[in-house]
């Protein structure tokens, strides 16, 4: 029953969606008049729009695939990480965004994560902003790689075609409406794709639930087969329990997810924007468990054979709805890894347009320039995803889990510490970034099987650039005028 055969009304609605999210792109491509609309929407983001882009851009494919996947075959215990990450994405929302927002406006019109840096602490050598460009070219084109794989594999599944036709197919569709539109074309469809995977990941296990005779029910089956299920320490250490849960930490340090806070219209709107992408968060994360451990009873009870336990949305969707609906509820999985892939090409583009080109090579350059060279480094950027995407066999989920980890241990440290101590120093936040991207990439590599310490990298890698900040921002001066600036900051709040 696993195996998939071409259905013309799933396929009529992908073609459907995949025509509204390029619509999306056309009708913003007339509205960028400049690099601050090309890449953060002209900072004009409501409150709504702003939390679901953050939240769909944040989740790909994982939340469709990879999370239900991992409780089918582990139970409750996988759920630590959907806990810490719904922990680091509400301590982000209530301690970094309105500081954000209000240093990268107020302060100075920074419209790029390593723009924020660079001026918050007064690097006129620029070598923060190349430090920061660095790190984001290597870990996003991996990241990108692994969700172009991800919609590959869906189309492969879905249609039948062979991966490299469904590869070609999905990066055509996501590069198309980023080149395009710009930020607003990515957080609008975002808005679009967040509400067609939350809504999703509600109705799949209401039905499943129905089927299954109740949830007592479902809940007897689970039990009775997997008894470990709903235990939330079995097979699980205690560094397995910290593992799971530091995800979390990784919010503080994604440029994707961090822009966002930068482009939303006010200060005032982001308790709303909290409220809605927390709200938004955990729901999906629910829905997206319940699958997982549903999944378990139903494919026991009518003796389905699933040989990819990843694939259990897929199925499900399949087997309890008709046709045109199943196409709706697979489009969710291709909206989540659109809606991640899209910004962080967006974010790449920004790094070699506004922080190489024009920071460093050309200041005179004018608007239509930069937004053609952020166009141009889209497809730069996607020409060599798509290249390391090509090999259907590499993994997914630990290429997000070590770009997660990288992002988090550099750039997260340096984010809060940067907007919650103004004694930190130029050649501290130099230090600590790079010492964050060096311990991840060693320990990964390295040190963990060598100590044989099983424990995620993003925990030493943060732990590192944190001491690391502090002892060299000790033995350092701070530029003049960042502490003034910094108590500006200060008095918006």
């Amino acid at each position: 029953m696993e195996v998939v055969h071409i259905n013309t009304q799933i396929a009529i609605m992908f073609v459907a969606y995949s025509a509204l999210m390029l619509f999306i792109g056309f009708y913003f491509y007339k509205q960028n008049k400049n690099s601050e609309d090309y890449f953060l929407g002209g900072r004009s983001m409501g409150p709504v729009v702003s939390a679901l882009s953050a939240g769909a851009s944040d989740m790909s494919g994982w939340l469709l695939m990879g999370l239900p996947g991992a409780l089918y075959v582990s139970g409750l215990a996988e759920s630590y990480i959907a806990i810490g990450l719904s922990i680091g994405a509400f301590l982000n929302w209530a301690f970094v965004a309105k500081r954000l927002r209000i240093y990268t406006s107020v302060i100075a019109n920074s419209i790029t994560i390593p723009d924020y840096f660079e001026t918050r602490f007064d690097d006129d050598k620029h070598i923060l902003r190349v430090v920061c460009a660095i790190v984001i070219l290597i870990f996003f084109t991996f990241y990108v790689s692994s969700g172009l794989v991800g919609g590959a594999k869906l189309f492969e599944a879905t249609f039948g075609i062979q991966y490299d036709y469904a590869l070609t197919t999905g990066t055509v569709i996501i590069v198309a409406y980023t080149f395009l539109g710009g930020y607003k074309a990515v957080c609008w469809t975002d808005l679009i794709q967040g509400l067609l995977m939350m809504g999703a990941l509600i109705v799949v296990p209401i039905v499943m639930i129905y089927h299954l005779g109740g949830f007592s029910e479902a809940m007897s089956i689970v039990k009775e087969i997997k008894p470990n299920t709903f235990s939330m320490g079995e097979g699980l250490s205690f560094l397995g329990i910290v593992s799971a849960l530091s995800w979390g930490l990784g919010y503080f340090g994604q440029p994707h997810i961090l822009v966002r806070f930068m482009s939303i219209r006010s200060t005032k709107d982001i308790p709303v924007a909290t409220f809605v992408g927390i709200s938004w968060m955990v729901v999906s994360l629910i829905g997206a468990c319940l699958i997982g451990v549903l999944g378990i009873a139903y494919v026991s009870k009518f003796e389905l054979s699933l040989q990819d336990p990843e694939k259990i949305f897929i199925v499900m969707s399949q087997l309890l709805f008709n046709p045109w609906i199943a196409g709706i509820l697979l489009s969710a999985i291709l909206a989540a890894i659109m809606s991640t892939a899209s910004s962080q090409l967006l974010v790449s583009s920004s790094t070699i347009a506004e922080d190489f080109y024009k920071r460093i090579f050309n200041k005179e350059a004018s608007n239509k320039m930069v937004m053609t060279l952020g166009r141009f480094g889209v497809l730069a950027v996607a020409v060599i995803a798509f290249i390391i995407s090509t090999d259907k066999n590499s993994s997914v989920l630990s290429i997000v889990a070590y770009a997660w980890a990288g992002f988090g241990a550099s750039f997260g440290s340096v984010m809060l510490f940067s907007l919650f101590w103004s004694r930190m120093t130029r050649y501290a936040a130099i230090a600590g970034m790079i010492t964050g991207a060096v311990v991840v990439v060693v320990y990964k590599n390295f040190l963990a099987e060598w100590f044989d310490f099983p424990i995620y990298e993003i925990i030493p890698g943060f732990l590192a650039a944190s001491i690391v900040i502090i002892i060299v921002s000790w033995m350092t001066k701070v530029r003049p005028g960042t502490k003034a600036a910094y108590e500006t900051m200060l008095k918006h709040l």
